[in-house]
């Protein structure tokens, strides 16, 4: 008896514990909607699959497209080289199944800010929504445009 009644309250702490780890498990499956990582040109395809979208397109045209293996979404703008339109964050607007449809913010420029009047690619790269899925195409409005990446 005296074994039991001392071992009740690890076996509460062990279960506070669980769960607490479990929210911090869950919490880090949905990915926030920021940027995380943004660059002057187009994805770098390093893996067999990978950049899957970007074959075909023009350098002066918005694209998307897939990277590792659907984990994450490459969204490339034209714009100056020295004033680069650059996503901001990605939103969901319709989930897998839905129409698997997302949006991506910029970030605003100043209208006074001097660019030079190039035009080249940059490439902002976001963690795939988890209410999206590559296993259907995916529909990305960006700068008033539409793009659609195929299945993965």
């Amino acid at each position: 008896m005296w074994g039991m009644a001392s071992s009740l309250p690890l076996r509460r702490a062990g279960l506070v514990a669980a769960a607490v780890a479990s929210v911090f498990l869950l919490s880090a499956c949905n990915p926030g909607g920021g940027a995380i990582e943004d660059y002057s040109g187009l994805p770098v395809n390093d893996h067999a699959g990978d950049a899957e979208g970007h074959e075909g397109a023009a350098e002066d045209e918005v694209q998307a497209a897939w990277l590792q293996q659907g984990g994450q979404i490459a969204v490339t703008i034209p714009g100056s080289s020295t004033c680069p339109v650059v996503g901001s964050s990605i939103r969901v607007l319709d989930k897998a199944g839905e129409g698997n449809r997302v949006a991506v913010d910029v970030v605003e420029r100043t209208e006074d800010e001097v660019c030079t009047m190039d035009l080249v690619p940059h490439t902002t790269v976001f963690w795939t929504p988890v209410d999206v899925t590559t296993t259907e195409e995916l529909v990305v409005e960006v700068v008033g445009e539409t793009v659609t990446v195929p299945v993965k």
